[in-house]
């Protein structure tokens, strides 16, 4: 009768493995989270992958440094195009008070973008987000009354070669922060 073996590693082989992987997890969030969220890069690895223009264009606007800021008492309604470059991200957000109300829709004009709809609360320092709808796709239409105050809106993804355009309209209580 054939038995069957099952081989069993050694003490000092997972402790080589686990040293291991813990240095591949350090190197990765030193090359590649901290620049792409933080815009913290001490290797410069981050920049030369253009990791860091991800942080970049979630902190800036035209070149103006975002912040929080007051939302606005009054109804608005607003329409804006946003040019998500080829391979590249971009989030789009609005400062909404606790309880707010924003009605939305968005489209692309060429092929579907992996996006994230969240919120981040004001104030937050460490780096807590609630995502709302995380998909892939050209368009979507929805609402949301913001359970918290603080910067809510969208991330999308562009993964093909192409600029891709979306075209967003918004009707609610906010101030754009861009």
């Amino acid at each position: 009768m054939n038995e069957l073996h099952i081989p069993v590693h050694s003490t000092r082989t997972l402790i080589k493995a686990s040293v291991i992987a813990i240095i591949v997890a350090m190197l990765l969030l030193v090359t590649c989270i901290l620049p792409a969220e933080y815009n913290i890069d001490p290797t410069g690895v981050g920049k030369a992958l253009g990791l860091t223009s991800i942080s970049q264009a979630s902190n800036t606007s035209d070149g103006i440094v975002i912040d929080r800021g007051e939302q606005t008492d009054l109804l608005r309604e607003d329409q804006v195009d946003i040019v998500i470059p080829a391979g590249k991200g971009l989030e789009y957000k609005l400062f909404m008070d606790k309880h707010a109300h924003v009605e939305y829709q968005w489209s692309t004009d060429g092929a579907a973008l992996y996006f994230d709809f969240h919120g981040e609360p004001e104030g937050d320092t460490t780096g807590y987000y609630e995502s709302f709808s995380i998909t892939t796709s050209d368009n979507m239409k929805g609402s949301l009354t913001t359970p918290f105050k603080g910067l809510h809106g969208w991330y999308w993804q562009n993964k093909t070669q192409q600029p891709i355009t979306v075209s967003l309209t918004m009707k609610g209580f906010y101030t754009i922060k861009g």
